[in-house]
């Protein structure tokens, strides 16, 4: 048998997971020009956008004045299961399992600062924009602050992206994997369902929480698999 000559010890180390460096620039760039734009069509409240929200609002709070059942359990869902909140916490108690299991300081401040500044970036865009929510005769359920982004929708994405990114990063087992998959995707889709089923914000509100979140999601794996933190992140599970 032959044997594989030992590295250099000069020789340059590659640079860390250098695909998923790029995904996530690529997907920042994308996301972020995504976002911008339905900024500026919110912002100048362009028609054909109002109009679509407008529709789709309009049938959507018929059934739900029509539908008692559904909106009641729509707004325990909403209000409970996937408020910002509650996904907070989800996020704050796999930061103490990080810490606490894995010594993973580092990845577990990733994860904090990453949901403070979704929390952030929502209030400030809410408030630069200012955009008033539907208002009904009917109401279903009411709201605070201004409309857009969906700060439900938004903080779902970021939790559950943040959280499926580290799943990923660990190589958890299949079942594993596509169990949390399936309940992301629920999550982030039912969340933004309601939000607009109950009436409290416009389709075009849970698209730009879903775009913002995931751009944010974005930008912090591109910081997580950044080079200059290979000595940082959590390992990833060696597989053989």
């Amino acid at each position: 048998m032959h044997q594989r000559p030992p590295a250099s010890p000069s020789s340059p180390s590659p640079s860390p997971r250098p695909a998923a460096v790029r995904t996530a620039a690529l997907a920042s760039v994308f996301l972020g020009a995504s976002f911008v734009l339905l900024l500026v069509l919110v912002a100048l409240r362009w028609h054909p956008l109002l109009a679509v929200d407008g529709r789709i609002s309009r049938a959507t709070h018929r059934w739900a004045v029509r539908d008692h059942a559904v909106t009641h359990a729509f707004r325990l869902l909403t209000d409970w299961v996937w408020d910002p909140l509650t996904m907070r916490l989800l996020a704050g108690a796999a930061a103490v399992w990080l810490v606490w299991r894995r010594a993973a300081w580092w990845t577990a401040l990733w994860l904090a600062v990453t949901c403070a500044a979704a929390a952030l970036v929502q209030q400030s865009v809410k408030a630069v924009v200012a955009r008033p929510r539907p208002v009904w005769p009917d109401p279903v359920d009411s709201a605070r602050y201004a409309a857009f982004p969906s700060g439900h929708a938004m903080t779902a994405t970021v939790v559950c992206g943040l959280l499926l990114w580290l799943l990923h990063r660990r190589g958890a087992g299949r079942a594993l994997w596509w169990t949390a998959v399936a309940a992301a995707l629920v999550s982030v889709v039912g969340v933004g369902v309601t939000r607009v089923w109950l009436g409290v914000h416009w389709a075009s509100d849970v698209l730009g929480g879903w775009l913002a979140g995931a751009l944010l999601v974005a930008v912090a794996v591109l910081v997580y698999e950044w080079p200059e933190n290979e000595r940082t992140r959590l390992p990833a599970r060696r597989r053989g």
